[in-house]
């Protein structure tokens, strides 16, 4: 991939340009509320819980392109690597790229080089699931499987580098990669400013007895189910806070650079399961986890945080702190999406939504701070790509650890 040193300065303008390179070829995601979530997230766990009062706005990057929020850094990082100097008249385009994911970076990338006539290399675990090795073929690359530890699969990449001469696209440990996740940020931030202005227009409408129609939150949503906003919202309709998940931290730390200089809080949500919260662990030591081993079900987020991201996080406190829950939350969550929300996501993309939920300390925190006008929070979706025998297994009662 392009030369870190060539990136831009890792700021919210480059966000803003990142946005402006890729918008050709992702989608500009919903953002979507949903009252019975609102209610459930505001509803005190048990007597002598906390009582917050919680509006929850949903980034829905699993209805993105592949699935997933991966794409914006992809082709990102793609339209750079072209732009770098010499790279396309060196034959770089006929090398093509390489990459090692299971997952859903896999896809990305492969997609973003299809479109670009780029040869892509992808390299797998020989133990990751069917179908996503279906779909990363099915994008055009040629997958290449390795052992399933970090040493295997990077030792596999240095060997297609080797044969290929392949530009290797690391799957979040980059400042491209990082400006083009950030680019979710800056969406969720207009598209939940545009839904509070929305429903003040609302709620005036309604005061005056206005017949006048106002179309509100894609023009679905029951007008009876529309809240009520505090009036401070009116001189500044923005979030309070987003949650995130992290693994490796790209999109977390492209989120928290998209809202450096709002006022909005931005915060690292993971699995606690096996020392899968190796950010919050880090965050709070001053030391970056550097070895993750864990068999969470949201198996997305089971990677240590990476060098840019960290910088970002961590060394420059974009981001405000970092919340964890456990397996029976997040399959928890995950049940309640599915069954209330009508929508398909993979269990890295509920791990937010149960924070907002069931983590005692940051619904006490919204319960102090937002007091009786409460927090407007953007829940990041990260991704929908989960098979259904994953989902049999894990409402069969396999799931929760």
């Amino acid at each position: 991939m392009a030369d870190p040193a060539t990136s831009p300065p890792l700021t919210r303008n480059s966000v803003l340009s990142a946005r402006n390179i890729i918008k050709d070829f992702v989608h500009h995601t919903p953002t979507l509320t949903n009252a019975t979530l609102d209610r459930l997230a505001s509803t005190p766990q048990s007597e002598g819980k906390a009582r917050p009062r919680i509006r929850l706005y949903f980034k829905c990057e699993n209805l993105q392109r592949i699935g997933a929020f991966k794409i914006r850094g992809a082709f990102h990082a793609i339209e750079r690597l072209k732009k770098e100097p010499g790279w396309v008249e060196g034959g770089g385009r006929e090398r093509g790229v390489v990459t090692h994911s299971s997952g859903n970076h896999a896809q990305a990338l492969a997609l973003a080089a299809r479109e670009n006539g780029i040869p892509a290399h992808i390299v797998m675990p020989t133990i990751s699931a069917a179908p996503k090795i279906a779909a990363t073929r099915g994008y055009g690359a040629q997958v290449v499987f390795s052992g399933s530890t970090s040493d295997e699969r990077e030792a596999m990449v240095a060997e297609v580098v080797q044969n290929t001469g392949a530009r290797l696209v690391p799957p979040y440990d980059h400042p491209d990669i990082v400006l083009g996740q950030g680019t979710l940020g800056l969406e969720l931030q207009e598209d939940a400013g545009a839904i509070m202005r929305q429903r003040l227009d609302h709620h005036d409408a309604t005061a005056k007895a206005s017949t006048a129609t106002i179309t509100t939150e894609t023009g679905f949503r029951a007008p009876a189910t529309i809240p009520v906003l505090p009036e401070r919202k009116r001189e500044s309709p923005r979030l309070d806070a987003i949650l995130a998940p992290c693994g490796g931290g790209g999109m977390l730390s492209g989120v928290a650079l998209s809202c450096e200089g709002t006022g909005i809080r931005v915060f690292g949500c993971e699995p606690s399961f096996q020392g899968a919260d190796d950010g919050k662990r880090g965050y709070e030591s001053g030391e970056r986890v550097t070895k993750v081993k864990t068999l969470t079900v949201a198996d997305g987020l089971r990677t240590p945080v990476g060098v840019v991201p960290w910088g970002i996080i961590y060394e420059r406190r974009l981001v405000k702190g970092f919340f964890s829950v456990t397996e029976e939350e997040i399959v928890g969550a995950l049940k309640l999406v599915y069954e209330r929300f009508k929508m398909v996501v993979e269990p890295s993309a509920a791990v937010p939504l149960a924070v907002a939920l069931y983590n005692e300390d940051f619904r006490r925190l919204v319960e102090l701070e937002g007091g009786e006008e409460g927090w407007d929070v953007g829940v990041v979706f990260s991704g929908g790509n989960v098979s259904l025998e994953a989902l049999g297994k894990l409402f069969g009662g396999e799931g929760g650890k």
